[in-house]
């Protein structure tokens, strides 16, 4: 210690604390990507938890009409299962085109994954459609209700992400480098990988009998 330092230093005064290592900052739009995922999770378990109560009460009917057969005809959700993970496939392949700074491998999978989600929203309205043409409308029965009520809402968070989508599809076919996409590339691929894990559930709890729903319903405590 200098002698300078010696006459100015202040003994009686606490020594600040040393400066703690600090890695590199999240960037702020994958936190809110987070916290937004975090909110859709919660509303859609709370709906669920709704779902397994109110499935347990006596006038609960099974969509369909055929007994244990909550609905009458699987194929049709089915093939929209299978265009949602087209949809969310197509995304990582554009993710990892960012990735590589592949342009044109970027755009055509941008522009694959979006096509694939609108088809998938097209063949829900179709099963929409082929629901009332069976007799089951929205106020028909509660099983009916909470049928539209959760592919609805699922339908809606899926046209959100088509927003925040068609502003990076954007910018890629303005010519903005991959490089200067990969975050938000990234973000989206990551939210469809998330609503597609959200609709195998959706789907799951929809297409299984009461005795099923029953089993669930007791094993998350629910009499």
């Amino acid at each position: 210690m200098s002698l300078l330092s010696a006459l100015t230093a202040k003994p009686w005064l606490p020594e600040p604390p040393p400066a703690l290592a600090s890695g590199p900052a999240t960037p702020a739009a994958r936190v809110a990507l987070r916290v937004l995922l975090a909110v859709i999770a919660t509303l859609f378990g709370l709906f669920l938890l709704a779902f397994l109560i109110r499935a347990q009460l006596p006038d609960w009917q099974a969509l369909g009409g055929a007994p244990g057969r909550p609905l009458a005809n699987l194929a049709p959700l089915w093939a929209n299962t299978a265009l949602l993970l087209a949809s969310s496939l197509a995304q990582q392949a554009a993710s990892a085109a960012a990735q590589r700074d592949d342009a044109a491998r970027l755009r055509r999978a941008l522009a694959l994954g979006a096509l694939f989600t609108l088809a998938f929203l097209f063949g829900q309205g179709w099963v929409w459609w082929r629901f009332i043409e069976m007799g089951h409308f929205v106020a028909s029965n509660p099983a009916a209700s909470f049928f539209y009520l959760l592919t609805g809402v699922h339908g809606l968070h899926l046209a959100g992400g088509l927003v925040a989508w068609g502003r990076v599809f954007a910018r890629a076919a303005r010519g903005v480098a991959p490089q200067r996409l990969r975050l938000a590339v990234d973000l989206c691929a990551r939210y469809w990988h998330f609503l597609f894990a959200v609709w195998l559930v959706l789907f799951a709890l929809l297409a299984s009998p009461p005795q099923t729903l029953r089993v669930l319903a007791e094993i998350c405590g629910i009499r």
